[in-house]
């Protein structure tokens, strides 16, 4: 299909010209249920929405045109609109075939909500229907976890691991597996678990959410040193830009960027430089100097907060004095994401980048931001003439996804081609998430992004989704901070 190969242009003049010549209603529902789910790929929810209420009047009884309207819904920040169409697509499940994923999708949104009675009780019918359902047991312990039960959160997680890989569902049990073992693991840490907010049923905003506000973690120097001794010399990059010259300020990036330099050095990496409101000359000499720290580092680490973009398939970093009045500008006025992956390839045996950051280009006027913006993407209608700068690092559709080689992590706030929120607080929902986990002690730094990944989704409702791409060789354990 010409959207899973990302010609989204191309899915939708297609599907358009079959909606055109189509007179059938139930193939014109299905046409417009095809085309709102390319919309909802490419992040235009309130469109997809719209789509999916097309499909519902052509065919009025089909469960799964709701429940995936309730996932549109659901994306906009409108819980109390997701739940109407979850309860009428379990209504039309009529116990068939769907039911139990129904159920817990329901589930999940009634724990966003905070219902957490309801939400036990839809993860309890979906698991009599189908007992070995992972995604059902994991959201079941995220509820337990959610109310302070913890070991029936534990024991959750534990049946949700036991369940075989080739019980089916594929990527979603997959999914479900990979976050029960890492709540398990934070669970057995012994320090106390993150504050994740409670999400309002509709958002205030389409692009922040509610953040708490966070301390740098308190780290016993004996657990530094210790963990120093194990995982080496670790030096890190933090940029943090918010004050842009062309366009208006980001809120957030500048202090998500001194906490996190702040936690970094609380859990024993040597050498941390932050780097604020850099231009583009500053950021080259940054990069060039921290070069020379990761080649004499074990680990070396940059993170990013503010402005990106993709061009043509190149994904860029914004300096704050960047103009990018059409694409090709990018090119001279912004920095490439291979350009910091190249300044820590000297690392000895780990290499991460962390970026909150996202593609579209706030900078160009509507004639030429269609150049920086993925194929033909339709512009949002309440995006027009938006002015929402301070509290969002992009009006459209997140980075491109990158290729990872050797043992480096590239870890985005949000996955390819979503958005990443900011907080309505002090910190983004990613710099939080991040603080508050990097120093739970022997957790593996794998199950501990998945911690963040999770994290993020509980705070914003599912709206946004880190994403982390790469791997790391098999034969040594990394840790943050050892047990």
């Amino acid at each position: 299909m010409l959207s899973d190969k990302g010609d989204h242009a191309a899915a939708l003049a297609d599907i358009n010209r079959s909606i055109a010549l189509i007179n059938n209603d139930p193939y014109r529902a299905s046409a417009y249920n095809n085309r709102a789910l390319i919309l909802k790929t490419m992040g235009e929810y309130e469109k997809a929405a719209a789509d999916f209420g097309v499909a519902i009047k052509l065919a009025p009884k089909n469960a799964k045109y709701y429940a995936n309207r309730g996932d549109a819904w659901r994306r906009t920040g409108n819980l109390e609109r997701a739940l109407q169409d979850q309860d009428r697509a379990i209504e039309l499940y009529a116990g068939g075939p769907g039911i139990a994923l129904g159920l817990t999708l329901r589930g999940e949104t009634l724990r966003y909500m905070g219902e957490y009675d309801r939400a036990l009780s839809d993860f309890n019918q979906a698991v009599r229907i189908e007992p070995d359902f992972a995604p059902a047991l994991t959201g079941r312990g995220l509820t337990f976890e959610r109310t302070g039960d913890l070991e029936r959160a534990k024991s959750e997680f534990r049946m949700a691991l036991s369940i075989s890989e080739n019980s089916g569902r594929g990527d979603l049990s997959k999914s479900a597996r990979e976050t029960a073992e890492a709540r398990l693991a934070a669970l057995s840490s012994g320090v106390p678990q993150p504050t994740i907010l409670p999400v309002p049923s509709r958002a205030a905003s389409t692009n922040s959410v509610p953040t708490p506000a966070v301390a740098i973690p308190v780290v016993a120097p004996a657990a530094a040193k210790a963990t120093a001794a194990k995982q080496g010399r670790r030096a890190a990059l933090i940029i943090g830009n918010s004050a842009y010259k062309s366009v208006r300020a980001l809120e957030n990036p500048g202090r998500d960027a001194e906490k996190i330099a702040g936690t970094l050095r609380a859990i024993g990496f040597d050498s941390v430089t932050v780097a604020i409101d850099v231009t583009r000359e500053k950021m080259t000499e940054a990069l060039r100097t921290f070069a020379a720290a990761a080649d004499k580092s074990d680990w070396a680490m940059v993170y990013y907060a503010g402005h990106g973009i993709e061009v043509n398939g190149v994904n860029y970093l914004i300096p704050v004095d960047a103009k990018l009045a059409s694409g090709r500008d990018a090119l001279f006025e912004a920095m490439p994401l291979d350009q910091v992956m190249a300044a820590i390839d000297g690392a000895k045996k780990l290499k991460l980048v962390m970026l909150d950051a996202c593609r579209d280009n706030p900078f160009a006027n509507a004639s030429t931001a269609t150049s920086l913006t993925a194929a033909a993407a339709p512009a949002p209608a309440s995006n027009e003439g938006d002015t929402r700068g301070a509290k969002t690092r992009s009006v459209g559709r997140g980075l491109g996804e990158v290729k990872v080689q050797g043992a480096s992590l590239v870890v985005y706030a949000a996955k390819h081609g979503e958005t990443a929120l900011d907080g309505e607080g002090d910190y983004s929902p990613f710099a939080v998430a991040v603080v508050q986990r990097i120093a739970t002690p022997g957790v593996e730094i794998n199950k501990l992004f998945r911690l963040v990944r999770d994290d993020v989704m509980e705070a914003t409702a599912g709206r946004q989704e880190p994403y982390t791409y790469g791997s790391l060789p098999g034969r040594e354990d990394f840790f943050f901070v050892n047990r």
